[in-house]
């Protein structure tokens, strides 16, 4: 797979939303834990002198506010929901420490915030929160369900600005080995991504039911995006807003046939 490479990008991934992280919380760790580690000797094996690592901000603890890259506690377990996953997190960026340190790979790492926007998985099984909400808008569910409560805070980024932050990690010669969050950093209540959802579907249920007996995960988390802004020059071009209606009308035009 990476035979003639100079450089490449880690995405690869088993991920799902908080029905399979509740419910299997395996299905997230040996996926995970056996396919980063055999790309990374892959990579040595290949001397590609280059790597981008998506990860996760699962990885970090409870927390309240904001949290910065150099914050990250390891003497505390990551956050309940996440446990499993977060630690193979961890895990996966001491072994591009291990890479870099003993062989000089240059590495960086992103630690990333719930990304939305087209081709994302639309499953109501596997999808994350955003895609499944959308999903139920398009289809014109009434009542409209929707698991927790509206709200429950996330950091979200869209694709786009999301990609835009790995090619400008990637092109940044002058980073041997470094991490950094890449969100919106901006507070997202569920209950917007609803409204905005319904605005841009064009759906107007007679009820909206928030349940709070369905999987969900933490109530709130943020991340400080100051370090990427200040070292890449990067920040967000598109509103939360902005990115759900581009997925939305991505969906609406392409539900047909797309059905991860």
């Amino acid at each position: 797979m990476v035979k003639g490479c100079d450089c490449a990008i880690m995405a690869a991934a088993n991920t799902a939303g908080s029905n399979v992280l509740i419910s299997q919380p395996w299905e997230h760790v040996n996926d995970n834990l056996i396919m980063n580690t055999q790309m990374l000797e892959a990579f040595h094996s290949e001397n590609i002198k280059r790597l981008v690592y998506v990860g996760s901000a699962s990885l970090y603890p409870e927390f309240e506010g904001h949290i910065k890259e150099d914050q990250l506690d390891l003497n505390k377990d990551p956050h309940p929901a996440y446990f499993g996953f977060g630690w193979v997190v961890r895990f996966i960026e001491k072994l591009c420490k291990f890479w870099h340190d003993k062989y000089g790979m240059e590495i960086t790492i992103a630690r990333a915030a719930n990304i939305f926007g087209p081709y994302a998985k639309f499953d109501p099984e596997t999808s994350n929160f955003i895609p499944a909400i959308i999903r139920k808008a398009v289809d014109k569910m009434d009542p409209f369900e929707v698991w927790g409560s509206p709200a429950v805070t996330r950091d979200v980024i869209y694709s786009e600005d999301f990609g835009r932050a790995i090619v400008m990690m990637l092109d940044n010669d002058k980073i041997k080995l470094d991490t950094f969050n890449i969100g919106s950093g901006v507070r997202t209540t569920v209950g917007n991504v609803v409204k905005w959802a319904l605005k841009y579907a064009g759906h107007k249920p007679s009820e909206i039911k928030y349940s709070s007996d369905k999987p969900t995960t933490i109530k709130f988390r943020a991340l400080d995006c100051s370090k990427a802004k200040e070292v890449l020059t990067w920040q967000p071009q598109f509103t939360i807003e902005q990115g759900i209606k581009e997925t939305t009308q991505w969906w609406i035009e392409n539900r047909s046939w797309w059905k991860k």
